[in-house]
């Protein structure tokens, strides 16, 4: 992700509150209400937030190994 996505991005921790299980449900709705992009965009995003990596983070390709399926 660019610097321009964690500015468009930012977690309010004010807005947090105890809600029921039909209010978080309603989360949903606004989600589909966005475009493809927009969610992918935002899922990116939590998920380097999560990580601590950037769109320049290299991925580590140690961790995968490849094989051949046995067909038959």
């Amino acid at each position: 992700m660019m610097e321009s996505e964690s500015k468009k991005y930012r977690l309010d921790k004010t807005v947090f509150s105890k809600s029921t299980v039909q209010e978080a449900g309603d989360h949903y709705s606004y989600w589909k209400s966005k475009s493809y992009q927009e969610r992918l965009d935002a899922a990116c995003y939590l998920i380097n937030q999560m990580y601590g990596t950037t769109a320049q983070t290299p991925l580590n390709k140690t961790v995968f190994s490849k094989r051949r399926h046995k067909h038959g």
